[in-house]
């Protein structure tokens, strides 16, 4: 086990020793297009033990377009984690401290397509690169662990497929995709396993039913005002359906529902619109927009298949019929027009939408020849991440040890991570 080139100072955190680190990576992996970004890491080890000889384990967050986690202490997946590992919590590029993306920033670049030029090279194959670029700062060259959770499982899948070499070990959780599956494809999955995220949500909350057809007409015929002077419109409060496939999920949409009502404030009260900016958080994470598709997209246009689908799914926003239901992990044209954060990058999202040289993300060959050992959980019920795909994947996949489990949502990682990582280790072990 190599002894880490890094150095600093550690801070102290409940039962945590936490560093901060910065690198230089190229912007173009393939060096087709020059300059730099900076990418940002914690590296977080337990109390006591900051020179101990340790495996390491980088973190890739879900999103795209989120930092990672900010540790507060010893607890959770971390908490677990900490124990036999020295951890990298990785910003990935545009996110979080790492030459965070700024769409104003982003438009002075030139015209849609030299925007999307460079917003293109923000995907997950860029994010493996980074990894790789990284990790003989971090390791003195020796192979490392990663954890991916959800499209943190999609960038190890390309960590497999592209660089297997840089891994001792790789963890999933929730973020198994689909090898050859379109984008197309993927929605024609989710929007079903939203609807039914919806009959359960109704189920426990049958009032809630009514309350949003009610307020859906508050706000289609009222002017009532974010933050940002933006309109909370009918289309932007469906947006908060993305919180329905996750373990508190329905409660904190009836929560919301339930300040709409007069007795909680009502619609126009400063509580209300508060609470909705704190559920979508769509303007603060640019890339979770901007390349949201393209994270299924390998040598074809999106060409906006959420919207697509929708037509086939009446009540959901961009279905041409009137809203009944809300908007799941979804993007539409609509967002950059409605949203105004997200409005200088509009041209350029239509770019990316028809862009049809996108890379191949995975080597279904390389795959089938896997010897890195591999441990993943997949949800039965996951709204975002289809179980159907992520097991026709992992039969592709030797030495990928599945962990299938409807004990938990999509966030089971945040929820009971010390369980499930402990399980999945455990699988590692054997796998």
């Amino acid at each position: 086990m190599a002894t880490s080139p890094l150095t600093g100072s550690f801070q102290r955190l409940p039962g945590l020793s936490v560093r901060p680190h910065r690198f230089q990576v190229p912007l173009d992996p393939s060096g087709a297009r020059p300059g730099e970004l900076e990418v940002f890491a914690r590296e977080v080890r337990a109390a006591g033990r900051e020179c101990d000889e340790l495996p390491w384990l980088v973190f890739l967050q879900g999103g795209p377009g989120y930092e990672a986690p900010r540790p507060t202490e010893a607890s959770g997946w971390l908490g677990r984690a900490v124990q036999d590992h020295a951890v990298l919590l990785l910003d990935q590029r545009g996110t979080g401290l790492s030459s965070p993306l700024d769409p104003v920033a982003i438009a002075a670049l030139g015209d849609a397509e030299a925007q999307a030029a460079y917003l293109a090279l923000f995907r997950a194959d860029s994010i493996v690169a980074d990894c790789e670029a990284i990790r003989p700062r971090v390791t003195g060259g020796a192979p490392w662990r990663i954890l991916g959770q959800s499209f943190g499982g999609f960038c190890a899948t390309r960590y497999l497929s592209a660089a297997p070499e840089g891994l001792s070990g790789a963890l999933i959780t929730g973020g198994i995709p689909g090898l050859e599956a379109t984008a197309a494809e993927v929605y024609a999955h989710t929007y079903p396993l939203c609807e039914q995220e919806h009959d359960l949500w109704f189920a426990r909350y049958p009032e809630d039913r009514q309350r949003l057809l009610d307020l859906y007409d508050h706000l289609a015929r009222h002017e009532v005002l974010l933050t940002d002077g933006d309109r909370l419109t009918p289309e932007r409060f469906s947006m908060v359906g993305l919180q329905l496939g996750m373990s508190d999920g329905l409660e904190a949409v009836h929560g919301l529902i339930e300040q709409a009502q007069p007795e909680g404030g009502g619609p126009s009260g400063r509580g209300f619109v508060r609470a909705y900016e704190r559920t979508v958080l769509h303007d603060h994470h640019p890339i979770f927009s901007v390349l949201h598709e393209a994270c299924y997209t390998q040598g074809a246009a999106s060409s906006w298949a959420a919207s697509a689908e929708a037509t086939r799914h009446p009540g959901h926003p961009s279905s041409g019929t009137p809203l009944t239901r809300l908007n799941g992990e979804m993007i539409h044209p609509w967002m950059f027009e409605q949203i105004g954060a997200l409005r200088p990058l509009a041209a350029a999202a239509e770019v990316l939408a028809q862009k049809t040289d996108w890379p191949r993300l995975y080597d279904a060959e390389r795959l089938a020849q896997n010897q890195v050992p591999t441990a993943a959980a997949v949800y039965t019920n996951d709204m975002y991440v289809p179980r159907a795909l992520s097991m026709e994947t992992a039969a592709r996949i030797p030495r990928l040890s599945v962990w299938e489990t409807d004990a938990y949502e999509h966030n089971g990682l945040r929820a009971d991570g010390a369980r499930i990582l402990g399980e999945l280790l455990a699988r590692l072990e054997e796998a």
